[in-house]
């Protein structure tokens, strides 16, 4: 029973708030410049509306975020993501600013924490309805180091294991069947094979003729004979060093 107050009177807190603005009679948005009575309605929906959201428990977090309205789920989001990184509320840490651009407003609330401190960024519609809130943590220098410092060494610990992996994928191509490698290997033994046969044939050809010379040598001494009658010298001028026989059509 005593949650259901708690989070009716939060509730009620916010209907309150947004009645401040939508409500009001004598406020004018949507002026090109923000004037005293705009920035005063603004600046206290603004701080109610952060000082209801700071006093949240969990549980009442989580039923406003079930509630269906996007500024509210929104707005319990944002808090609920920074809330632990914060701690406690302390004071405020300086002046609420409003400013106008592009037709909506920007209400800046600043808050001391315990552990850090914080910006509640609220935006308004020309007419004066929150739309969105955000919770922006300003953290200190040692902390901003810190963090930079662990995402620089996350960045660099995520490109050496992803070189080491792909180290380890190339080394393991050698293992996959390349059908393509495999026939251009056997196309290069198969011609490696034929010029070496070739050579072997060249090599004997030679031997083959000195010894068929060598088996006629009576036909060899005929031929060189006939030669030398026929050219009017003598068998010592020149070498019969082989005899082929010559193919003749038949007519």
């Amino acid at each position: 029973m005593k949650m259901i107050k708690k989070i009716t009177s939060v509730f009620m807190t916010f209907l309150v708030m947004a009645a401040l603005v939508l409500g009001s009679t004598s406020v004018v948005f949507a002026a090109d410049k923000v004037d005293d009575t705009v920035k005063s309605t603004l600046v206290t929906t603004a701080e109610g509306l952060t000082d209801a959201i700071v006093q949240l428990k969990d549980e009442e977090i989580e039923n406003y975020m079930s509630s269906g309205d996007d500024f509210t789920t929104s707005a319990m989001q944002s808090w609920q993501t920074s809330k632990d990184e914060l701690g406690a509320k302390k004071d405020s840490n300086g002046e609420t600013t409003v400013t106008f651009k592009d037709d909506q407003y920007t209400v800046t609330v600043p808050l001391k924490f315990e552990k850090a401190e914080a910006n509640f960024v609220y935006v308004f519609d020309s007419q004066g309805k929150p739309t969105s809130m955000t919770v922006d943590v300003q953290y200190g220098m040692g902390k901003t180091l810190q963090r930079a410092g662990l995402n620089t060494l996350m960045g660099i610990g995520t490109v050496f294991v992803m070189l080491i992996l792909l180290s380890l994928l190339i080394s393991l191509f050698r293992f996959i069947p390349n059908p393509e490698a495999k026939k251009a290997a056997e196309a290069k033994a198969a011609k490696a094979a034929k010029e070496a046969e070739a050579a072997a044939i060249a090599q004997t050809a030679p031997a083959q003729a000195e010894e068929n010379l060598a088996d006629d040598g009576e036909l060899v001494a005929v031929i060189a004979a006939a030669i030398a009658a026929a050219e009017g010298t003598t068998t010592d001028g020149f070498v019969v060093r082989s005899i082929r026989k010559v193919k003749r059509n038949r007519r």
